[in-house]
């Protein structure tokens, strides 16, 4: 019985000089960076500022490029337009909109007295829409309330241009 006393004895001895903790790091040789010096910070000043539209700094006036979309009938394609069809505008669409980028999504799934669709990444009036419909050789995009917030036509294969209400144009490729 002693021996098993001695035997538990030496195993516990050897598993503790196992933790031992050693000092052969290959770091411990490597200097500390320096500390970083503060820098100054410039003052900070207070002031009124001027009441709005004072200063003589008005906004630029608005681009005179193709402007022949903003003067579009709203409820009229151009003459050049091409025929348009539920079937064909459904699905995926990439939308150029002020300068911008987006996703436009339609479906055939009625909604009110349109179809189902919608945008994503989308900014100004394209964001509320809901529905959408064609009317004669137009596509109509719709707000969830069923208000038409811009139009477009199709002046190409798999793609459309027009405007919103706003002026903007609105233009949809694939």
């Amino acid at each position: 019985m002693q021996l098993k006393y001695v035997v538990t004895g030496l195993v516990v001895a050897v598993s503790l000089a196992g933790c031992q903790r050693t000092s052969n790091n290959p770091y411990s040789n490597l200097q500390s960076p320096p500390p970083l010096q503060a820098q100054p910070v410039p003052s900070v000043q207070s002031g009124q500022l001027p009441p709005p539209g004072a200063g003589g700094q008005q906004f630029p006036n608005a681009p005179t490029g193709n402007q022949n979309m903003a003067s579009l009938d709203p409820g009229s394609a151009p003459a050049n337009a091409m025929d348009v069809t539920k079937e064909s505008m459904v699905g995926n669409w990439r939308v150029s909109n002020g300068g911008a980028s987006c996703d436009m999504f339609l479906t055939l799934t009625n909604l009110g007295s349109g179809s189902r669709g919608g945008t994503r990444g989308c900014s100004g009036e394209l964001t509320a829409m809901g529905s959408w419909e064609v009317s004669g050789k137009m596509v109509q995009f719709k707000n969830r309330n069923g208000d038409v917030i811009g139009r477009v036509y199709k002046s190409a294969d798999n793609r459309y241009d027009g405007t919103t209400n706003s002026g903007q144009q609105v233009s949809l490729s694939r």
